[in-house]
């Protein structure tokens, strides 16, 4: 009998760093101002717009201090998501939103099997950080939904956001420094500092990876803010996409990116970056797969069809009602006979 040609559903998701999305009048950090009503519509309408021409299945989001913020946003978009959490930044009473740091969230139009937030890192991968002690939790406990296609498939997507490269001053608990910041020796302790809790998150996420992996068959798909490249150590520790040159069944468990996932036909653009720091351009915010869409795999399901970066705005200056990150999207297939 001749072969049935697959049939595919398609799938698109997409990652971005909000940049302190808040309520008006709220203050996030000791030493930022709040956003003014003004602001506030203006940064609503702005994301609204962005989410709109992403128009993802699942949209991954961070830098979120106020789910309610984030829904304002959704409404603004004119689309519909049945399902939105961002855990540790709800505005129900008695809870005000987040503190001390920004949360993930997750939005989307399918169905939620199951929903599950990481907090601490596994027993073994604790870091001691020079004048802070034990690193024992993310910053920004990771976001875990279990997703289920119309065609019945299960798909794990998770929304992360690892530490950041800014150096990590000592502070009293009023938040003032109590480290000469100007002092060269200080500062290179302090960004080892975040190297240190960046590799700890990485490494307890690369945990969380493996678990979900390890011969389930069921795709999973991480995107959000890695706050490095995609070759960088860290990003590895998470995807370990290495490990496979050397070890075939190490695929089992790694993870994939999709931009160089992307089938022959796409149109890979030399504008694939999402954040400009001191004017160079740099891939901090990423989507990664699993095995089941990589091509001629034994256990591939699907395919990455292509990936686009939204990141114009990034030349238009700096203004807080628009995000210095850009928006990164993928279209994956999965096949549905």
């Amino acid at each position: 009998m001749p072969d049935i040609p697959p049939n595919f559903a398609t799938l698109f998701l997409a990652t971005g760093n909000l940049l302190n999305l808040a309520l008006p009048n709220r203050l996030y950090y000791e030493n930022q101002d709040g956003y003014t009503q003004q602001e506030y519509e203006r940064k609503i309408a702005w994301t609204g717009e962005r989410f709109r021409a992403l128009n993802a299945d699942v949209l991954a989001v961070q830098e979120v201090w106020d789910e309610a913020a984030f829904k304002d946003a959704i409404g603004a978009s004119g689309l519909r998501y049945d399902f939105v959490s961002v855990p540790g930044a709800e505005n129900t009473p008695p809870a005000g939103g987040a503190q001390g740091t920004p949360c993930v969230g997750i939005a989307t139009r399918l169905h939620v099997e199951n929903v599950r937030s990481f907090t601490e890192f596994e027993p073994g991968f604790v870091v001691d950080v020079p004048g802070l002690g034990p690193h024992t939790r993310f910053e920004r406990p990771p976001l875990l939904a279990t997703v289920r296609m119309k065609h019945g498939q299960l798909v794990h997507v998770m929304s992360v956001h690892l530490k950041s490269k800014r150096p990590k001053f000592l502070q009293d608990a009023n938040g003032n420094a109590i480290e000469d910041r100007d002092d060269r020796k200080v500062a290179a302790r302090a960004s080892l500092r975040s190297l240190l809790m960046r590799g700890a998150e990485a490494a307890a996420l690369r945990c969380i990876v493996i678990d979900l992996l390890r011969g389930s068959g069921t795709p999973l798909v991480v995107m959000g803010d890695f706050n490095d490249s995609p070759h960088s150590v860290t990003t590895q520790l998470v995807a370990a996409t290495s490990d496979v040159a050397y070890d075939k069944a190490a695929r089992d468990v790694a993870l994939f990116n999709a931009y160089e996932m992307q089938g022959e036909s796409a149109l890979k653009k030399d504008v694939a970056y999402s954040h400009i720091h001191q004017g160079y351009p740099e891939v901090l915010d990423q989507i990664l797969v699993s095995e089941e869409f990589m091509p001629g795999s034994h256990h591939n399901l699907g395919d990455v069809r292509r990936v686009d970066y939204f990141n114009d705005h990034l030349h238009e200056g700096r203004d807080r009602s628009r995000s210095d990150h850009g928006f990164v999207r993928a279209l994956l297939r999965l096949r549905t006979n």
